[in-house]
């Protein structure tokens, strides 16, 4: 599932000139916890404020709401999505930044996606990303058997066919925090070891 599909693509923005008590109202008003800041121009990049720069860089100072700016407490540049980003990167992307929102932009603002959207229309239950993997593998070496089968063990189409299930494998390993075990290929190799002849001599991978 991408990101695209589960997005919300009600957006509200403000600009960086407001104040932050524009901004308040603002979130009380759409029951928001974060709000876009639109670029200036096409080379500008996009914002984000949140009720928690907010509340730290504000309220917990103790000053005066409609004498800040917006632009004086967002981040920018923020972090944006691609909608085709799989939910599962996103859910990633989160964790290892702290943020729990971020735009979709392609071109122009398309949404915005949250952990709230993440854990309310993802797929993560009926189809945890793991197990998608070890289907997709499996899938993926019977093509490259059927491949290497039609064209010959030191073929391109079969070099190019591994090396997609290798991809695979250790995307599959990265997401398990798990060192690569025995690849399919190095497998297969053993027995028609004129397929690793062909990869070591050919320049189709580093391998």
């Amino acid at each position: 599932m991408k990101a695209a599909e589960i997005m919300t693509r009600d957006v509200v923005t403000i600009r960086g000139s407001a104040t932050v008590a524009e901004a308040v109202e603002l979130m009380k008003d759409k029951d928001l916890s974060a709000l876009i800041v639109t670029p200036r121009d096409e080379e500008d990049a996009y914002g984000i404020v949140t009720k928690t720069d907010i509340t730290y860089k504000v309220v917990a100072l103790g000053v005066d709401p409609k004498q800040v700016r917006v632009y004086e407490i967002m981040t920018k540049p923020c972090i944006v999505v691609n909608p085709d980003l799989g939910i599962e990167y996103v859910a990633q992307l989160f964790a290892k930044t702290g943020i729990h929102i971020a735009p979709i932009v392609r071109g122009k603002l398309l949404g915005t996606i949250s952990m709230t959207d993440i854990l309310l229309k993802g797929n993560f239950v009926e189809q945890p990303q793991t197990v998608w993997l070890d289907k997709r593998i499996e899938e993926a070496i019977a093509d490259a058997r059927n491949i290497c089968a039609q064209k010959g063990a030191k073929s391109r189409e079969c070099a190019v066919a591994w090396e997609i299930v290798e991809d695979l494998q250790a995307e599959a390993a990265r997401q398990k925090a798990e060192k690569l075990p025995k690849t399919a290929f190095e497998e297969y190799c053993l027995e028609y070891p004129e397929a690793l002849e062909a990869r070591m001599l050919d320049s189709w991978c580093s391998g």
